[in-house]
Parts: structure tokens; sequence; C-alpha cells
């Protein structure tokens, strides 16, 4: 498992974590949880500025 947490100071805390089966993005009972083939489309998505 990967964990990313995508802090700022004095901000909330939410991180990304990357396993085999899925990506889990939130903090504490706030997430979403996408499938790899959801997490690849969105990255995409973002790479290219369309989000």
């Amino acid at each position: 498992m990967k964990v990313v947490s995508l802090c700022s100071e004095g901000g909330c805390c939410p991180v990304v974590r990357v396993t085999d089966a899925q990506v889990e993005i939130g903090e504490k009972d706030n997430t979403c949880v996408l499938t790899k083939e959801q997490w690849e489309t969105l990255k995409e998505k973002i790479l290219k500025k369309e989000l």
C-alpha cells in the first residue's frame, strides 16, 4: 500500500491510499473509494486539464 498525505498548514489532512485493488481518497469517515480503472481515468482528466 502506498499512502500520500495532502496536508497543508493548519488545514485538514486528507490522504490518498493506493492498493493493488483500489484507491481511497479522503480523511477519517469522509472517503471516496475508486477502482484502479476509475483512478486512471481521474488522473488522465487531471493531466489533460479537463478537471
